[in-house]
């Protein structure tokens, strides 16, 4: 198993579009963990811009490197369409609420910018298909910021599978239960904003399931509505004839956000957080289990160095999160939306 070192990955300028909670983690481990580098930070209030900065670009370890790097303070906007304009912005990195994806990845990209769009990348796949449509046009690179496809965990899973040591894949498990926030006021309480548990949670199991099995031929879906509309918990089935891949998502509990692999053979676990980087338990039938250690620091910075690695290649795609990965995650999504009756305005 080879991963490509983030750190040896082509220089990128990136532009930050909607400065929220992730953000802080995309400009951290960006700036720590690769040669990329953050040159500007947009926002529909400039303070906004300006007091994210403040936060991420404090001094961690005096007389560091990092701190030598940070101190190159980017620049802020009081608007996204001035940060699209910057002749020295590179790339841009979505990070708004599920609500403004769609939008702002059209917007960078007929502004000519390559982008790279949170997950879940747009509200449904219809919008998926629209923006994919003018990164097309354009001939731009555009991907979901599905950052688990990239790190040394997914690749161990992935060299694993492959290998035939375990025989076939018969089924996939994947928890991702959080007790979060249930103040109606919340943007994962909203409807309006795209919230909910499975847009926000659920893409990783479903996004884990599709990886390793991909497309179903059924979709059976159960769970509980918030008094806002959106799902509060559901667990989902998919068939793929004899095999099965099973997604249990919860916004109001929590639980150890574990995921396990069925095989012939024997099984792959990943006991906690399974889409964050960390280690695989291999467990071969009859036989002793071993850990395949694939935990590293930090985890942002694979798919910003993948991003870096297409746009230099002149690719508009990559082969771990195609378009077509997006869109056929987010039709199983509209799906379980549609069984669930969760509608959004966008639909």
């Amino acid at each position: 198993m080879t991963v490509p070192d983030p750190m040896e990955a082509p220089v990128l300028r990136w532009g930050i579009l909607a400065p929220g909670g992730i953000a802080h983690r995309f400009y951290r481990e960006v700036t720590e963990y690769t040669a990329s580098s953050i040159v500007a930070v947009g926002s529909r209030d400039k303070k906004r811009a300006e007091a994210f900065l403040d936060d991420v670009c404090a001094p961690t370890h005096s007389g560091t490197a990092l701190d030598f790097i940070k101190a190159a303070r980017p620049r802020t906007y009081g608007s996204y369409e001035e940060l699209v304009a910057d002749p020295d912005v590179d790339a841009v990195y979505v990070a708004s609420p599920h609500s403004e994806h769609h939008d702002l990845a059209i917007l960078a990209l007929e502004a000519g910018k390559p982008v790279l769009v949170e997950k879940a990348f747009t509200l449904n796949a219809r919008q998926a298909e629209e923006v994919f449509a003018v990164a097309e046009r354009k001939n731009l690179f555009a991907m979901e910021a599905m950052w688990s496809r990239f790190l040394p965990t997914y690749h161990g899973i992935r060299a694993i599978v492959e290998s035939g040591e375990l025989g076939e894949i018969q089924a996939v498990t994947g928890v991702h239960a959080q007790s979060l926030n249930m103040d109606p006021a919340w943007r994962m309480m909203n409807r309006d904003l795209g919230g909910g548990a499975l847009l926000d949670l659920g893409i990783y199991p479903l996004s884990l399931i599709h990886f390793l099995l991909g497309v179903p031929d059924s979709i059976q879906a159960t769970g509980v509505l918030t008094s806002t509309g959106v799902d509060l918990r559901e667990n989902i089935t998919l068939t793929y004839g004899e095999k099965l891949g099973i997604a249990y998502n919860d916004m109001g509990l929590a639980g150890r956000g574990n995921a396990q692999i069925l095989c012939d053979k024997g099984r792959l676990e990943v006991l906690d957080w399974f889409y964050t980087p960390n280690d695989i338990l291999v467990t071969p039938l009859g036989g002793e289990s071993y850990t395949l250690p694939t935990k590293v620091e930090g985890g942002f910075q694979y798919e910003a160095a993948e991003v870096a690695r297409r746009i230099t290649a002149g690719e508009t795609q990559s082969e771990w999160m195609t378009w077509k990965d997006t869109i056929e995650v987010l039709r199983i999504c509209d799906e379980v939306r549609n069984q669930l009756g969760v509608r959004y305005p966008a639909d």
